[in-house]
């Protein structure tokens, strides 16, 4: 995808707005429909049976008449591949959306002269029931669009993404190999004694934000100052998200440049991130505990990083079993669940071998991809890990 800040006009602003509007109300029909599913009643209807639906819906209401129908089949094709994806167990299930959040639509069967460039500086769209909207031509739109999409995030700000299959960045040939092992305190620890952290929000916007929480919950639910205040705390997180995506850009650019492949723990994000909140009958320990943990982990963007790796370096990129690699020493091979001494001492009671923590289970995650490459006759990828204490990683202070 390469997304590109959109900028409309207010009348422009205003049928874009319906448009999500009547994308977000046929989402949420789909919703329902599959809401009402029980074992042993008849199944929801596909996404077919639902597009036919929609020319009658259409055709008994004219103000869903009014918007494109490109928008709302597209809607209901997005939450056909959503359940896909629900089933094939790699998302969470869709569920309901909201205004404000997550406001958007898809544009298919894009023509070449649909999208052009102005200026040095400004390119334009074509927008179904909008006409030609500018953006900023940030860097080269290929020719090749088929479709792209337009969203709003919560601050205001509207984007246009086009999608296109990026050109995969061309491995060093040298060989090497690297391990990355994520975590809370420090985002991504490489095999080469590296700490990598994903930027945040300064301490005074950090201060700003607890305030500007604090307003919110003492504002009346439904007020003006309630809404401004929700559109500048709005505006901090967004800040924080774009330096976060920044830094995946720009880290996975190097590790895919400078590496012929990439090692990563097969983590599964979607069930570590999940709430312990629990049942009614039977509820959760920790909850504020694992809320926080959550956090951490989203804020680190894990996902995020493996996923523009996989982009960037197809092929490259090696997941190993995460079983043990922060309590195995890279040094003897010894497993000993007290010789982590703290979140970054790591310390073997059997060879006395210390390093950093997280650069001690990188080089695990290093040394065990080298063996699933090796078990399925890949190509020489460099020497492993040995298992000779290495002095030169980081030592503990």
């Amino acid at each position: 995808m390469s997304r590109f800040r959109l900028q409309p006009t207010p009348a422009q602003e205003w049928v874009l707005l319906e448009h999500c509007a009547h994308a977000r109300f046929v989402w949420n029909l789909a919703v329902e429909q599959y809401a009402h599913w029980q074992p042993g009643r008849k199944a929801a209807p596909g996404y077919a049976e639902q597009c036919r639906q929609l020319t009658e819906a259409r055709a008994e209401n004219a103000w869903l008449a009014v918007g494109s129908v490109t928008v709302q089949q597209q809607a209901l094709k997005d939450y056909a591949q959503a359940m896909a994806n629900f089933f094939g167990r790699t998302h969470r299930r869709p569920t309901w959306r909201r205004r404000g959040r997550g406001e958007g639509f898809r544009i298919v069967a894009v023509k070449p002269g649909d999208v052009r460039r102005v200026s040095r500086k400004v390119g334009e769209v074509k927008v179904p029931k909008v006409g030609w909207v500018r953006f900023r031509w940030s860097r080269a739109v290929s020719d090749g669009v088929k479709s792209y999409r337009v969203t709003r995030d919560r601050v205001g700000r509207w984007h246009v993404a086009f999608a296109l299959v990026p050109e995969p960045i061309a491995a060093p040939g040298t060989g090497d190999m690297v391990g990355v092992d994520r975590g809370v305190v420090v985002s991504a620890a490489l095999s080469t004694g590296e700490l990598l952290n994903a930027p945040t929000l300064r301490g005074t916007e950090k201060a700003r934000l607890l305030r500007l929480q604090r307003k919110l919950a003492r504002a009346q639910r439904g007020s003006n100052r309630r809404g401004k205040v929700k559109t500048v705390i709005a505006k901090l997180k967004a800040r924080e998200t774009d330096r976060r995506k920044d830094w995946v850009e720009k880290i996975s650019t190097r590790l895919a440049r400078a590496f012929d492949v990439i090692a990563v723990e097969d983590l599964k994000i979607i069930n570590m991130t999940r709430s312990a909140k629990g049942t009614r009958e039977a509820p959760g320990r920790g909850v504020r505990q694992k809320a926080g943990l959550n956090r951490g982990i989203l804020a680190n963007g894990w996902g995020l990083l493996v996923t523009r790796l996989e982009h960037k370096a197809p092929g490259r990129v090696v997941k190993v079993d995460p079983r043990f690699t922060s309590q195995r020493c890279s040094a003897c091979g010894v497993v000993d669940r007290e010789a982590r001494e703290s979140q970054a001492a790591f310390r073997c009671r059997s060879c006395g071998f210390a390093c950093n923590a997280d650069v001690n289970a990188a080089v695990n995650i290093r040394f065990a991809a080298g063996h699933a490459v090796a078990a399925r006759e890949g190509p020489p990828l460099g020497e492993p890990v040995n298992r000779e204490p290495q002095r030169d990683l980081l030592l503990v202070r």
